[in-house]
């Protein structure tokens, strides 16, 4: 009897979980529509991050995937960016999610550095996954990653900004939800 209790203390309703998910992947479409007038700006790897690091892997991955296939109703359905934002962001979930045992402030700046990295490897992995896609010949191909330079290195920026300075009262807010979501 105790252990069932114990047990039923940490399953979580799938129909809450569906409605934390379908709300914080709302929320970063929302963002990412909000700020993609201004390039260079980007808070929804910061968004993913702090999901990832206190729901977990799984359940980061599946927001990820949601977010990335709705926001094509937004954006367009392009296939070279489907493809790069459910490598990206799937990766990108999958890795702060085994960071979420670090305790908290001690590792904040390891948490920026591997966002940083993060950042800059969705347009490396964008120089990749576009020229392939398209058949781009070796100098349009050049030419592509030269002019992606121009958007790496604010999101860059923006990224070790805002997760420096949101990281640790956005996980905060999500640990407080993820209490209400166990109840």
């Amino acid at each position: 009897m105790q252990h069932n209790q114990n047990l039923k203390k940490y399953l979580i309703r799938p129909s809450k979980e569906c409605a934390y998910i379908a709300v914080y992947v709302a929320l970063l479409i929302g963002v990412q529509f909000a700020f993609s007038f201004i390039p260079g700006v980007e808070f929804v790897t910061l968004l993913l991050v702090c999901y990832a690091f206190v729901f977990g892997s799984v359940r980061g991955m599946v927001c990820a995937t949601a977010f990335s296939l709705l926001r094509c109703f937004i954006f367009g359905f392009f296939p070279d960016v489907i493809i790069l934002y459910l490598v990206y962001y799937n990766l990108l979930t999958l890795g702060f999610g085994l960071l979420k045992n670090l305790t908290m402030p001690k590792f904040l700046f390891l948490i920026i550095i591997v966002a940083t990295i993060f950042t800059i490897c969705f347009t490396l992995l964008s120089d990749v996954i576009t020229p392939l896609m398209y058949s781009y010949s070796k100098r349009a191909t050049k030419a592509f990653f030269v002019a992606s330079l121009s958007f790496m290195i604010p999101q860059t920026i923006c990224t070790a900004i805002s997760v420096s300075i949101l990281f640790l009262p956005l996980t905060k807010a999500l640990n407080l939800a993820k209490r209400g979501l166990l109840n």
